[in-house]
């Protein structure tokens, strides 16, 4: 689960602009996500190669040039899609937290269905 909640605010993080990898770094770390660079590249690889992603390099004032990651359409259809998926299990999830004391007998006694 955590490598996708990883992808999905990878998403988040550039939906809000072009990003290079330390700088993503940091903001996950600003949210006590705890990420190395390790785990980010081969996950910022995978995007760029679903299409998700497309990136340019920019020449930094302090060092070597910086490859900048930001979204493609592609990766900003699949971050609404990850939007909704999110808004949808934590509905569930509250539910299931504050709602599930709430189930009379004749409910908890109906057979499973199955999907």
């Amino acid at each position: 689960m955590r490598k996708g909640i990883l992808e999905y605010c990878i998403l988040a993080i550039l939906s809000r602009g072009a990003s290079y990898a330390p700088r993503i770094i940091t903001e996950l770390k600003a949210a006590n996500m705890i990420v190395v660079e390790g785990t980010l590249y081969p996950i910022l690889t995978r995007q760029k190669n679903a299409g998700l992603l497309t990136y340019r390099w920019e020449e930094s004032p302090q060092g070597p040039p910086r490859k900048f990651y930001s979204l493609t359409a592609k990766g900003e259809e699949m971050l609404r899609y990850w939007d909704q998926a999110w808004a949808e299990l934590t509905e569930q999830i509250e539910k299931i937290r504050h709602e599930g004391a709430n189930i009379t007998y004749e409910e908890e006694s109906r057979p499973i269905e199955m999907s």
